[in-house]
């Protein structure tokens, strides 16, 4: 789905015609339909981010939804997700977007969950405003844990040898 998407956005295309291929294309369509049509703007596909000395990832995308900037990541699911089940993903979209605002001196508060079900149900989780800040200082706590954790375990090995 992410292919096809990307392909579309692109303007090349691509078709796969095997069984999941057709699946994913249906998907897709979906979130074109549904989602990208509320994108007027793209700056960027698969756009590699990072806050150098703490982590990096690569959104799906970065563009204009609704009028205003936005971090945009497509999945794809098994079945409808509840809200309160993708709090994972809006942390992804929190990390994201402070390594873009670091990176390109932007200032993104918004971040936007396009997702299908392989029934062909759309979903769009948006995510702005003091959720956004609250999941970004999640995101931070996360980052000061892992580091914390990591600085622990250098020691003990240290201790060992």
């Amino acid at each position: 789905m992410h292919k096809i998407l990307e392909k579309y956005v692109g303007e090349s295309g691509y078709l796969d015609l095997t069984k999941v291929g057709l699946k994913a294309h249906n998907m897709a369509i979906r979130v074109i339909e549904q989602g990208l049509c509320n994108v007027s703007e793209y700056y960027g596909l698969e756009c590699t981010l990072f806050y150098p000395g703490l982590y990096a990832g690569q959104t799906d995308m970065v563009g204009v939804h609704k009028g205003q900037d936005a971090i945009i990541d497509f999945k794809q699911t098994n079945k409808p997700k509840r809200e309160e089940w993708i709090g994972d993903y809006k942390l992804q979209l929190a990390a994201y977007a402070m390594a873009h605002n670091y990176m390109h001196k932007t200032t993104i508060t918004k971040g936007v969950i396009m997702m299908c079900s392989q029934d062909n149900y759309y979903q769009e989780f948006i995510v702005e405003g003091e959720e956004f800040k609250k999941y970004q200082h999640k995101w931070l706590g996360k980052v000061s844990k892992y580091y914390e954790q990591r600085t622990n375990n250098e020691r003990k090995i240290e201790t060992v040898a």
